[in-house]
């Protein structure tokens, strides 16, 4: 895939495409909430729920962008992949958080990022972001060169953490993985102030760009739960990374320089400084 064309639109007009996109399939996704979750099916385990509301986020998403970005590849939860001629693709997770979602808990999210380059996660390079929780009534938005942003104030992550971390993490839903998931959170917790687990990655991650958390760590990842938060935190003055690519469930590490530095290093397995 070649870069994006001459003339393609600046990071900041396509952030606000992808605010109001992200707003507008919030609006929906809260609204079939309010009027009743009808069950679809199941991914991976019973716990892991897709709803109807999820495709129907989905394809208003896709619907929105064949209309304004006919170009464009997009990467979705759902629908799938499907290569653009722009160099440019859209991200997008309809519910990050659907269990969530289904349980009537607010914190779920409609997680919207753009990226040029191959859409791979070690391939591309984030271009824009936006991240709505319509059960919070929050939006957190980010463009490549323009920082990133939350009711008009710019975020910065924290970079002194003198009572410890605030971490974020999740599990997977596969019962096989809590063992190790459990005894990566007693590797880190050293280096804790407390740990909070909400059931939505992007939502974490927009929190770790806004400084409401310090750190956040978790296996499993989807490009899409991670795409348009790495964004966020990036713009706020954070680091993000993967790691053990070869592993079955890679890692994702995000925070301030040096909380995303020491996780780094524990779970690479250096702990030398603990």
């Amino acid at each position: 895939m070649t870069g994006p064309a001459a003339g393609a639109p600046a990071p900041a007009e396509l952030g606000a495409l992808a605010a109001d996109l992200a707003r507008e399939a919030g609006d929906l996704a809260k609204r079939r909430r309010t009027e009743g979750v009808s069950l679809a099916a199941t991914k991976s385990t019973l716990a892991d729920i897709v709803t109807e509301a999820d495709r129907e986020v989905e394809q208003l998403i896709r619907d929105r962008l064949r209309q304004e970005r006919p170009a464009d590849g997009f990467l979705g939860e759902e629908s799938g992949a499907e290569r653009g001629q722009s160099g440019l693709t859209w991200v997008v997770d309809p519910i990050d958080g659907t269990v969530n979602y289904a349980y009537g808990i607010p914190a779920y999210s409609v997680s919207i990022a753009v990226v040029e380059g191959e859409p791979e996660p070690e391939r591309w390079q984030g271009v824009a972001a936006a991240v709505c929780a319509p059960g919070l009534g929050e939006l957190f938005t980010g463009a490549r060169g323009e920082g990133a942003w939350h009711d008009g104030i710019r975020l910065a992550v924290t970079t002194e953490t003198p009572a410890g971390a605030l971490l974020g993490t999740g599990f997977g839903y596969d019962p096989a993985t809590h063992d190790g998931d459990l005894a990566m959170v007693r590797r880190v917790m050293p280096i804790a102030r407390d740990l909070r687990r909400m059931g939505s990655a992007a939502i974490d991650l927009a929190y770790v760009a806004a400084g409401r958390l310090d750190g956040f760590f978790e296996r499993g990842l989807n490009p899409w739960d991670f795409a348009a938060g790495a964004i966020l935190v990036q713009e706020a003055g954070g680091a993000v990374s993967r790691l053990e690519l070869d592993a079955q469930r890679p890692m994702v590490v995000a925070g301030g320089p040096s909380v995303h530095g020491r996780l780094r290093e524990i779970i690479s397995g250096d702990d030398s400084r603990m």
